[in-house]
């Protein structure tokens, strides 16, 4: 069992920063771990994700502009999300999939991940 709370949500105006995390409790060992965000309206989106043993996978809207990464020894999860825009506003949720299950692919689907954080609001004004 995985439980999540994310964390470091807030206003920013566009072109600022934000650094999101999310303390684990369980295991994230060969565990895909992952970033969603969900705006008004819209399907819930696939923004990072990390194992182990494979690359990070960003979605194409945020390449260059976000990095996933993780502290082993706090059980942390970030999002760092620089140059933000308006359009990147939404709520963000951290995911983990289940046991030894890593990251398949480029495509981060909500559907593979069992555990789900409650999501911290991100909002930025242009």
């Amino acid at each position: 069992q995985v439980q999540l709370v994310e964390s470091g949500g807030g206003s920013v105006q566009a072109g600022g920063s934000l650094r999101l995390s999310c303390a684990v409790s369980g295991n994230t060992y060969g565990r895909c771990m992952g970033w969603f965000r969900q705006a008004p309206v819209k399907e819930r989106e696939g923004v990072a994700s990390f194992d182990r043993a494979s690359s990070t996978n960003y979605a194409n809207s945020v390449k260059g502009r976000f990095t996933i990464s993780i502290d082993n020894a706090k059980n942390t999860l970030y999002l760092q999300m620089n140059t933000l825009k308006p359009e990147d506003t939404a709520i963000y949720y951290c995911a983990a999939r289940g046991p030894l299950l890593g990251c398949r692919g480029d495509v981060i689907r909500a559907a593979e991940f069992s555990y789900w954080g409650q999501g911290t609001q991100v909002t930025v004004s242009s």
